[in-house]
């Protein structure tokens, strides 16, 4: 009899204690909406990248093989875009779009949702009243979402990567060029390190306003302001490469930096005759033009230097929000 009667008792406690508990469950439960949302996202982004990878690349190479763009020789045919570039740009384009995106709309979630309305109405006091102490609260807002942004950005990085095409001749066809901005922050770390900085940049904004909607567009202007910035400087992160040469044609395939005419004395000016002919060029005594330039090998490099730059002022924006909570809260938090 003591057996049967203890044995139901113990059912109910063993499953208590499987159901997951805490701050993290919690907060799971209170922005499952969110987390829908970045599931949904992130499985359209994959699954565009791995159809751009597979039919769609095929499709393209038998488009261009069709339209004898592989042959040697004058085509104009090679001109003209059929059906199947077109569906690859769609999808390569929406891939690359959706990772470029997702930092402003997590900057929007966490400075809105995430924050400002749990400090707005109440919520954040009501947690920090029921053993949850501000500075574990913030910490699970923070390392929550990081989780599930850096894990979910770096696997669409890493199939954007694979959707990329490696052969030169087609990347020519399809003017896809590595250094553009959609390319440059999909086939990177910086996307996930961008990814992150919106979050931090929103908790910030969320906790230095207090009110859902100016936190909302206060964060997405200043993500914007960091992303003009950092894209109007990234072509000086690193040393560029000088190519001298007597024409005026600029080169292909590197990320122009700087480009100019050349004097007698070597002095670098701007060039003063554009597309004329040379005698333009004598009478403004240029002996040969300058280029200033990323190859495609500068790639990693300048990617790192963004990356760190990025991760640098995400942890910056971290490491004050700490301290503006404890700033409010004094020994309480």
């Amino acid at each position: 009899m003591t057996a049967m009667t203890t044995a139901p008792a113990e059912a109910p406690t063993l499953r208590r204690s499987l159901r997951p508990r805490g701050l993290v469950w919690t907060m799971l439960c209170l922005h499952r909406a969110a987390l829908l949302f970045w599931a949904l996202l992130a499985a359209v982004a994959a699954g565009t990248l791995l159809w751009a990878w597979g039919p769609g690349t095929k499709g393209v190479w038998t488009e261009y093989r069709t339209m004898r763009c592989a042959f040697p020789g004058e085509n104009l045919s090679c001109d003209y875009t059929g059906d199947a570039y077109m569906a690859l740009d769609l999808a390569t384009s929406l891939g690359g779009g959706i990772i470029t995106i997702v930092p402003f709309l997590v900057a929007a979630w966490a400075s809105g949702a995430l924050i400002a309305r749990e400090l707005e109405t109440g919520t954040a006091e009501l947690a920090w009243t029921q053993s949850v102490s501000p500075t574990r609260w913030l910490a699970a807002k923070l390392a929550v979402p990081a989780a599930l942004l850096a894990s979910g950005t770096a696997l669409l990085m890493l199939l954007h990567r694979l959707m990329w095409p490696s052969d030169r001749e087609l990347l020519r066809w399809l003017s896809r060029q590595w250094y553009d901005d959609v390319a440059f922050r999909g086939n990177g770390p910086v996307a996930v390190a961008y990814a992150l900085l919106g979050l931090a940049v929103g908790v910030l904004v969320g906790l230095l306003v207090r009110r859902s909607l100016p936190a909302l567009g206060i964060s997405l202007v200043c993500l914007l302001a960091v992303h003009f910035a950092l894209g109007m400087l990234r072509p000086y992160l690193w040393p560029s490469v000088t190519l001298t040469k007597t024409d005026q044609y600029s080169i292909s395939g590197g990320m122009p930096v700087d480009d100019g005419a050349i004097t007698p004395l070597g002095n670098r000016v701007p060039n003063p005759c554009g597309g004329e002919g040379p005698d333009c060029l004598t009478q403004h005594h240029i002996v040969g033009f300058y280029f200033d330039y990323h190859p495609s090998s500068h790639f990693w490099p300048l990617q790192l230097v963004e990356t760190g730059i990025v991760l640098s002022l995400a942890a910056l924006a971290v490491l004050a929000s700490f301290r503006l909570l404890n700033r409010h809260l004094g020994d309480a938090a």
